[in-house]
């Protein structure tokens, strides 16, 4: 089930099979299993190991001061999490990771991954690689996450995201992945007041929609 779940994911793409529990145990990886609601990190810990998910789900959420809760995305088996703080040891976490459901989680040390490799192909050269993939695709996610939010009024952030989906799709006719509260959630908006700005938007011959289909109409 590891290998499965391991093979499938980015971090280890490109990997002989053969060579993953030699590596894991080089890397001196460890798992730990989670119950529902238990944190895998808190907001201040210190990350010394990347994580790769193995099983069950996680939640990333942002706690304030005053306790309110902000949940900014939930991963699945093989994703990986925590390698941003992971590579610059000793810094405060700003976010929690917080298991959804049961939930197993291989921990990957990265003074380890660091290490000068020895002569022989470890696969470590292989896992680096992929590290760097992995980190600038979550830093091109987050990249378009500040251009999508960053306009002042809700049309701006919807005429933002959506102009993003058709180059994306290479088609003015598309289907994005949200439903409605998940594209409020998205955009920093109110659902029912996205809802009247797409309304509005659709009257004034911008675009039309159902549901998560929509079709833009440039001038």
């Amino acid at each position: 089930m590891e290998a499965s779940v391991l093979m499938h994911c980015r971090l280890f793409q490109g990997l002989p099979e053969a060579k993953l529990p030699p590596l894991l145990e080089q890397l001196h990886s460890y798992r730990r299993s989670y119950e529902k609601g238990h944190p895998v990190y808190r907001v201040g810990d210190t990350a010394h190991a990347l994580c790769v998910l193995l099983s069950g789900g996680v939640t990333i959420e942002r706690d304030d001061a005053w306790g309110n809760k902000t949940i900014l995305d939930h991963i699945g088996p093989g994703a990986v999490f925590a390698e941003t703080y992971a590579c610059v040891p000793g810094t405060p976490m700003m976010v929690s990771a917080v298991a959804a459901e049961p939930s197993e989680v291989l921990f990957l040390p990265m003074d380890h991954l660091l290490a000068p490799a020895g002569r022989e192909d470890s696969g470590r050269d292989v896992l680096l690689r992929n590290l760097l993939d992995v980190t600038a695709r979550k830093n091109l996610t987050l990249t378009r996450k500040i251009f999508h939010t960053t306009p002042k009024s809700l049309r701006g952030r919807l005429l933002s995201y959506l102009s993003a989906q058709a180059v994306q799709n290479g088609c003015d006719t598309f289907d994005i992945p949200f439903d409605r509260q998940q594209l409020a959630d998205y955009l920093g908006a109110d659902r029912s007041a996205l809802s009247n700005e797409l309304s509005k938007m659709q009257r004034d011959g911008l675009l039309s929609f159902r549901k998560n289909h929509f079709v833009l109409h440039r001038k």
